[in-house]
């Protein structure tokens, strides 16, 4: 595949997934007050419809993981754009709770086969392994996804109201995410079996499969757990990060412009991802990332309001690289085959975690004010203790003397 059509596949999916997280995980932060207000519920139900849709994601993710593995990425996005579209006319068409949890679930079905996790796999069946600098590539995009969403959504709904919201998000992912997925190359389905001895090298299975089954079923235990916890920090952040700052004294101004600087410093890992260290083993990058919430939250901690600009320039940096790693780690640990279900597995607990960690992170802002960090960064420190005792056996292998 040449360099433009794979910089063209990069940019597509990369637009792609920009409108599938703008119009799904940072929906609520703009909507769940109008919502409430005319559907008669509480805002906290809101988000319990939410939670309920990354629920479903979370169960419905290694199906989704297995489609594409059999079908390609191709065909699972397109349909998937159509199931956007369905749970966000249901949303608009709600009269109540019934048809509110009823949208959001829908909306469920279609972030479990929509979001990273599909893209990323997507991705591994046009480029196996070789894929890093694609998947590294369409988070660049997508890391602007609240930056578009957040004021395209007020402005509708300002204007016209957040049934009109939603639509309008319906309409954009028939008339742009649907082409735009489906003009993806079309790819074969990764292998689900093992292939005959003959057909591979010994370097190629090595790098394919854990030492044994053992030792596989160790890295997805320790892979799972990293995904969770950064995961719920993550979550946690995005919920409550201007409330946090304010806790430990940053006055409401400063903490907004505190917390604004999450993004670009996202963005700035990332890039930093796709150059300085695009050479540089996945799991190294990954340790370097998984540090960066626990230095960050301690000098917070310890510093106080001075240093609120370089906690929230840590943490975003070090999230912005760990998005990219949640792709690259299972390619790399795991090989190309099964994927897609792998991920899909990988990622059930994550989005559990996820599902959970505004609420839980915000009864310790309540219970424990500021302190609440301390416990964000021992979860920080659990994810890279499990990090650093990840080892790439099948780089061990094919490097081992005779």
């Amino acid at each position: 595949m040449t360099t433009t059509s794979r910089a063209a596949t990069i940019v597509q999916l990369g637009i792609a997934q920009t409108l599938a997280w703008a119009s799904s995980y940072y929906l609520p932060a703009i909507l769940a007050v109008p919502m409430a207000r005319e559907l008669g519920v509480s805002t906290p139900t809101v988000f319990a419809a939410f939670s309920a849709a990354l629920v479903v994601s979370a169960l419905l993710g290694p199906a989704a993981g297995k489609a594409i593995d059999r079908h390609g990425g191709r065909p699972v996005l397109a349909a998937n754009s159509l199931v956007f579209a369905a749970g966000l006319i249901v949303l608009a068409l709600a009269q109540g709770p019934v048809g509110l949890f009823a949208g959001w679930v829908i909306l469920g079905i279609a972030m479990a086969a929509g979001l990273y996790e599909a893209a990323f796999a997507a991705l591994v069946h046009l480029y196996g392994k070789d894929a890093r600098g694609a998947i590294t590539g369409i988070t660049l995009f997508a890391g602007f996804a609240s930056t578009v969403g957040w004021p395209l959504s007020a402005w509708i709904e300002l204007e016209w109201g957040w049934r009109a919201t939603c639509l309008a998000w319906a309409a954009l992912h028939l008339l742009l995410g649907l082409p735009l997925n489906w003009r993806l190359p079309a790819s074969p389905a990764l292998p689900v079996s093992p292939a005959p001895a003959e057909a591979h090298t010994a370097e190629t299975a090595a790098s394919t499969t854990p030492t044994t089954s053992r030792s596989a079923t160790r890295t997805a235990v320790l892979l799972a757990l990293v995904f969770a916890v950064t995961w719920f920090i993550s979550t946690a952040m995005a919920a409550h990060l201007p409330r946090l700052l304010q806790a430990h004294g940053v006055p409401l101004a400063t903490a907004l412009v505190f917390a604004g600087l999450v993004g670009p410093a996202q963005v700035a890992g990332r890039l930093l991802e796709y150059g300085l260290l695009r050479n540089v083993h996945p799991l190294i990058s990954a340790r370097v990332a998984g540090s960066l919430h626990t230095l960050g939250a301690m000098a917070f901690l310890f510093f106080g309001v001075p240093a609120g600009a370089v906690f929230t320039l840590l943490h975003g940096a070090g999230n912005g690289v760990l998005t990219i790693a949640k792709g690259t780690l299972p390619l790399v640990l795991f090989g190309v085959r099964d994927y897609g279900a792998r991920q899909g597995l990988l990622m059930v607990p994550a989005r559990f975690a996820q599902a959970t960690a505004p609420w839980l992170f915000g009864l310790a802002i309540d219970r424990f004010g500021a302190g609440a960090l301390w416990f964000s960064a021992a979860l920080g420190l659990v994810a890279f203790a499990a990090l650093m005792l990840l080892r790439d056996s099948s780089s061990t292998r094919t490097h081992r003397p005779g």
